[in-house]
């Protein structure tokens, strides 16, 4: 029997006029990229893994920070193939690393929801895009950027855009204390 595939209800990105207040226009990109993968993949939310695969290919800065080689090859494949390897023991789960406390819709609705994000953010991703928020305005700077939301990933090892990185063989630990322009330098010296 063919079961239905769920799909994200159309609003489920941050409101436009937030995301343009606090975010830069290539993360607000990432953002919308996300999301439009989520769609098209059936996931019933925007999870980390989507983040950084929009990130690698949306973001300049956050791909330079790879480096030269086949480590952003790698990273690619293994996200690429989420319909038949990861995403097939993701398939129907929330991701949750613990990130955001529970907060509970209704008797049926076990959501988790952190800022404005939604209900159609897993907790995790939820969380990165809040710690790339809060992250932004530490260094004084009033839109979050891409290495932000890297660096907010790297800092969850249990969320699944890091077990995407690991799978691949790349070391995560590096990308947690990124100076916000570290991105931009590398990129600029491609």
């Amino acid at each position: 029997m063919h079961r239905p595939i769920p799909r994200l209800p159309r609003q489920l990105t941050v409101p436009r006029a937030e995301s343009d207040a606090r975010l830069t226009a290539e993360l607000a990109s990432v953002v919308e990229g996300a999301r439009r993968r989520a769609l098209r993949d059936g996931d019933r939310q925007v999870d980390t893994a989507h983040l950084l695969h929009s990130l690698i290919e949306s973001a300049p800065d956050v791909r330079a920070l790879f480096g030269p080689g086949p480590q952003i090859a790698r990273v690619l494949g293994y996200l690429v193939q989420r319909s038949i390897g990861y995403g097939l023991r993701w398939q129907g789960s929330v991701e949750d690393s613990g990130a955001v406390p529970v907060v509970r819709d209704g008797p049926s609705d076990g959501a988790r929801r952190s800022g404005s994000w939604g209900p159609g953010w897993s907790p995790s991703a939820a969380a990165a895009m809040e710690g790339a928020l809060r992250r932004a305005e530490s260094y004084g700077r009033p839109r979050a950027a891409g290495v932000d939301l890297l660096a907010c990933l790297a800092a969850d090892p249990d969320c699944r855009a890091m077990e995407v990185l690991r799978g691949a063989g790349v070391d995560a630990g590096r990308f947690d204390g990124l100076d916000p322009g570290d991105g931009a330098r590398l990129a600029a010296a491609e």
